[in-house]
């Protein structure tokens, strides 16, 4: 039987960075969406689509609207893992990040190879505590 493709939703305003993720993600076997605002995430995330990771920045439209992706992810059933990636992190938005569970907290730069080894990782973490909850 033909393994399932891990879904990612890849939210960044800056379509270059989203295009280069989405090939990245591609690349390892993932099946990526992109959106390029919050309020675009946050309708894609409402049509029922289910998700293994969502990977957001943090500014995009408004400083910290990438929080507001965080939360609506965080509420989805089965919840995804959780990315926030920003070049701008201050104490108060990490701060409310982590008060809210996101799973990282990525800085830009962001380093590929250590993004994609956490996201990984997570996602490992996460699908092992589903099978044990059933």
């Amino acid at each position: 039987m033909a393994r399932k493709k891990k879904a990612l939703l890849i939210v960044d305003d800056e379509i270059n960075v989203t295009r280069t993720l989405q090939m990245v993600f591609e690349d390892e076997g993932y099946s990526v969406t992109p959106a390029y605002s919050c309020a675009e995430a946050l309708k894609i995330m409402q049509n029922g689509h289910q998700f293994d990771g969502v990977i957001t920045d943090l500014n995009m439209e408004r400083d910290d609207i990438g929080l507001t992706v965080a939360r609506r992810a965080l509420e989805l059933k089965p919840q995804p893992v959780v990315i926030i990636c920003t070049g701008f992190a201050n104490m108060s938005n990490a701060r409310q990040a982590l008060m809210m569970h996101v799973h990282y907290l990525a800085t830009k730069p962001v380093e590929l190879d250590e993004l994609k080894s956490n996201l990984r990782r997570l996602i490992a973490i996460k699908d092992s505590g589903q099978k044990a909850g059933r």
